[in-house]
């Protein structure tokens, strides 16, 4: 089973908490993840991931939440954050932002931006100085739309406007590394980005990252682990 992010804010919230680690071993780090992500279960978090940049030295822990439990998101936040206090030692916090999907496109006919373990996802965020949010969402969603398809080997996309700060966001997911290299070598920034965003004065930021935990598969090796077990026992008994 996959995880995915929706293309519309219906019937999900969805939070980025990024973490930049302090340990060698960042193994250890993305496994006390997959505890939180555990964790975050009871206060209605459907679904998590965990993205590892390929280049830098980041983690995105990703989360969708139902709309129920995460309507007062200062709450929520609250409730969240002493839950990583066992992290301290491994990563600094360096923020964790709520955004709302506003419009995506997918390859496969569905309505989601669909990811799994080892799947390659792309992101591009921008920070405006100067205009309205409202504009450079509209902004971010020409672009968006004038350059999927146009994106050879990039399997779904998704914008994203934040629910709290002046910020948006594209998220890409990829068939492989090598058509997410091929078209950021290929594009030209100067020509095809700066006429649309110029006049806000961004600051831009472009990571690609690969998805290293899915909680839903998780829970499927588990219900696996589960099932193989109790059928090694009965095959245990029954020869005694």
């Amino acid at each position: 089973m996959a995880s995915f992010v929706p293309f519309n804010n219906k019937n999900l919230n969805i939070s980025f908490f990024v973490f930049r680690p302090t340990v060698v071993l960042v193994d250890e780090l993305v496994e006390a993840l997959k505890t939180f992500s555990t964790s975050t279960q009871t206060l209605g978090c459907v679904q998590s991931s965990i993205f590892r940049s390929i280049h830098g030295n980041m983690i995105i822990w990703y989360g969708a939440w139902t709309k129920k439990c995460s309507e007062n998101k200062e709450m929520l936040t609250s409730a969240v954050l002493p839950m990583l206090s066992n992290l301290s030692g491994m990563a600094i916090l360096l923020e964790h932002i709520f955004f709302e999907a506003y419009a995506g496109e997918s390859r496969e006919g569905i309505s989601v931006a669909k990811f799994s373990t080892g799947d390659i996802v792309s992101m591009n965020v921008a920070n405006p100085t100067a205009g309205d949010i409202n504009d450079l969402s509209y902004a971010n969603l020409a672009l968006f739309r004038d350059h999927f398809l146009k994106m050879e080997g990039a399997v779904s996309g998704v914008c994203l406007k934040c629910q709290s700060i002046p910020r948006v966001a594209c998220l890409y997911v990829w068939k492989s590394m090598h058509f997410c290299y091929s078209w950021i070598l290929k594009s030209d920034y100067r020509k095809t980005v700066l006429p649309y965003l110029d006049k806000f004065k961004l600051e831009m930021k472009y990571d690609i990252f690969r998805v290293v935990f899915v909680s839903s598969e998780n829970a499927v090796s588990n219900q696996n682990q589960m099932e193989e077990m109790v059928e090694n026992r009965s095959w245990k008994i029954e020869l005694t």
